[in-house]
């Protein structure tokens, strides 16, 4: 099943074969700004009917990165180490009955999955086992199962210390239903939240913001219809509501995400635009205080396409919008209360309408910079900007890399933090170096091998730094 690099992109059977960057705003037939098609996997080669959400996991001991890709009737798990040859490794079936609505998060190394099909639970999937798939597309059977709801329309988890937040069920008039998952395969009930009512998707965090008020405190921010909550978890059995706040032209208060600072809730309503005929609308609430937050301003996309799920990473908001494809927002001025769209991958190509096709979800934070877009009709996709280089380095040690450019050698010191692993990546990202150091203050390594162009050093797994090969 994994695919041979070629030296030009070709069509065969849903796959396709390397890549295809965006030239004249087209990658092939997906009109693009700034983001290069690594590789796409239809439908019919997941033997699905549709697709729905994504998310994804980086191997901790080989550094391979996997895009889970939800569909209709299951779970597909996707090897993008090499992202131009993607392999599909295979699917872990549905619990019950196939559905529309299914969602994956990552925490210890495991999958928890759910979906709004009747009596389907929670599915635990063991991910390290995705290392030793054989004979590709594998049909996979569940690590364990939680039975304590039924259908959940998402889950949220705080990888932090091990709970999930099974929103959207049958239990709790569908708020919050918390799962302590420290131990993956015995997940046991904690206890649930009612008093807010149903919650159609939400974030957890521990409050690293500008309130001091709840400073340390472990957050709920809740998306719930017609109004976001923020609720105080910290103790599971004496949940606490600090407040919660609504906004202008309410249709359905879908998904939202913190910027890195928690200063700002970027929230989407799905229904605005069908209802009120806005183009694309995303409301920014203020949390400076999260006793009185409050709507701020609101962001207008470029169409009339409907707003999903968007995640911020560092100062970009990686929205998924429908038929509008994958958007990538400038957030760095939003205390200005300036957002600009720098970048796009439109994945159904046609039209920019208000429909629900097109891109369900997206997931932007691999290492490498490849994101996975998960599309209702098209399948899956992988992009990248290709002048990406991450952000991770900020507040992270120092590190140098002499000379740079470089023809034969490079000499990398550390002046405060060992040096513990160095990843060289392409501009497709894909791996062409590994190196464990053994607490290191400096290395040279031999590059002379590598063709002539840009090339990403991460050091440690967090600190990403750019070198030309000449």
């Amino acid at each position: 099943m994994k695919i041979k690099l070629l030296p030009l992109f070709l069509l065969f059977s849903g796959f396709l074969f390397a890549q295809i960057p965006c030239e004249n705003g087209f990658a092939g037939s997906y009109p693009c700004d700034g983001y290069d098609l690594q590789s796409e996997i239809d439908l019919g080669i997941l033997s699905a009917g549709a697709g729905n959400d994504s998310w994804g996991w980086t191997d901790p001991d080989t550094n391979k990165e996997y895009a889970i890709m939800c569909v209709s009737n299951g779970t597909a798990f996707i090897d993008i180490s090499d992202p131009v040859n993607p392999i599909y490794l295979g699917k872990l079936p549905t619990q019950t009955d196939p559905s529309t609505w299914r969602d994956a998060k990552v925490y210890n190394n495991h999958a928890f999955i759910v979906s709004e099909a009747s009596n389907h639970g929670m599915q635990i999937f063991d991910l390290t086992r995705l290392r030793n798939v054989n004979n590709p597309p594998e049909t996979f059977t569940n690590d364990a199962h939680y039975d304590g709801f039924g259908r959940a329309h998402n889950i949220v988890i705080n990888e932090e210390n091990g709970y999930a937040y099974a929103v959207g069920t049958s239990s709790f008039s569908g708020g919050p239903h918390i799962v302590n998952i420290q131990n993956p395969t015995n997940p046991v009930f904690e206890s649930g939240y009612s008093s807010s009512d149903y919650t159609h998707d939400a974030q957890v965090v521990f409050y690293e913001g500008p309130d001091p008020d709840h400073a340390g405190k472990e957050l709920f921010i809740g998306s719930n219809e017609n109004e976001v909550v923020i609720l105080d978890v910290t103790d599971k059995n004496n949940i606490q509501l600090i407040s919660n706040v609504t906004f202008t032209s309410t249709s359905y208060s879908h998904q939202g995400w913190l910027t890195e600072d928690h200063r700002y809730f970027l929230m989407g309503d799905e229904l605005d635009e069908l209802n009120f005929g806005f183009n694309t609308r995303t409301v920014i609430f203020d949390f400076t205080d999260l006793d009185s937050p409050f709507q701020t301003f609101d962001y207008t996309g470029p169409t009339t396409a409907i707003d999903h799920n968007g995640y911020v990473r560092g100062d970009t908001y990686y929205l998924a919008n429908y038929h509008a494809g994958l958007r990538a927002i400038d957030i760095s001025e939003i205390d200005n209360q300036i957002m600009t769209e720098v970048g796009y991958f439109d994945s159904r190509p046609g039209d920019d309408n208000t429909g629900f096709g097109g891109a369900w979800s997206v997931y932007p934070y691999f290492a490498s910079g490849n994101i996975v877009i998960s599309d209702v009709d098209r399948g899956f996709l992988l992009v990248k900007d290709p002048n990406f280089l991450s952000t991770e380095s900020q507040s992270k040690p120092t590190f140098s890399i002499t000379p740079n450019p470089a023809q034969d050698f490079i000499t990398i010191k550390s002046q405060e933090t060992p040096i513990n692993e160095i990843r060289i990546l392409n501009t497709l990202g894909q791996e062409v170096i590994l190196i464990e150091n053994n607490h290191t203050m400096g290395r040279t390594l031999d590059i002379s091998s590598l063709n002539n162009g840009m090339y990403f050093v991460i050091l440690n797994g967090n600190t990403t730094k750019k070198i030309i090969k000449k």
